[in-house]
């Protein structure tokens, strides 16, 4: 004979209680948690949504800190993506806020810095590679075309990072005097110079290819190397002195 209790739906009980109870970081087991893992092992082991997690510290009702550091790099396409994303774009992510957008884009511009300002040794570029990994966090998901520079001395290290155009990247509008003036004034040997393509393929168009050929040949004449012209796109990038051989 059956009873009120059978016909009951436990299930409807459970969904409730499973939407009513969400588990936080204090609820994981201690060897789990984001700050012990650190702790621990250091913050070279950690993933990144477990640092982004120490730097939020908090999450939501919804979501705890580390659901809420993995959406945001779902979302944003990692931490290059966070880097590049609008600020008042990320204020207005559930969980985010004024105060949590600021630490997270502090820590990320620190984190770019470090590459550039250690005192004791400079960043040495011996390849494409670690040229295009200066340039990729901030620059492969811009909305429009940027120009940044590197300017080196003559053990290919860096000296100094500009942004120098802002714009379509054309031999119309480019000057090769506005981008070798910065190696002039430092009395550096050697340049890189860097664009983006927002389409996300880095494919150099015929344009690209001139005015690669323009500035190599006016840093002839002004005796500065154009050591490379890198192409980024998303994810990947190109090196024009790669694909020219000049």
């Amino acid at each position: 004979m059956s009873t009120v209790l059978d016909e009951f739906d436990y299930s409807r009980v459970d969904a409730r209680v499973r939407a009513e109870y969400h588990a936080t970081v204090h609820d994981m087991p201690i060897d789990d948690r984001p700050r012990e893992r650190l702790q621990k092992y250091g913050s070279e082991a950690l993933p990144a949504f477990d640092l982004l997690a120490i730097i939020l510290r908090a999450g939501t009702q919804q979501e705890n800190v580390v659901e809420l550091a993995q959406r945001l790099l779902r979302k944003y396409g990692g931490l290059s993506g966070l880097a590049s994303a609008n600020f008042h774009e990320l204020c207005g992510e559930h969980g985010m806020g004024l105060a949590k957008t600021a630490q997270l884009k502090a820590a990320l511009e620190m984190g770019k810095r470090v590459m550039l300002e250690e005192p004791e040794r400079k960043y040495q570029i011996r390849s494409a590679d670690d040229a295009a990994s200066l340039f990729r966090m901030e620059m492969m998901h811009l909305d429009h075309e940027e120009m940044h520079l590197l300017i080196l001395d003559t053990k290919n290290q860096v000296i100094e990072k500009l942004r120098s155009y802002k714009g379509t990247v054309n031999s119309s509008v480019l000057r090769a005097a506005e981008i070798y003036r910065p190696a002039v004034i430092r009395n550096c040997p050697s340049v890189i110079v860097c664009h983006n393509h927002p389409s996300g393929d880095p494919s150099p168009s015929p344009e690209d290819i001139e005015v690669t050929r323009q500035l190599v040949e006016a840093g002839k004449v002004l005796d500065i190397e154009l050591l490379d012209h890198i192409i980024i796109g998303n994810p990947r990038y190109i090196s024009l002195k790669e694909r020219l051989r000049w």
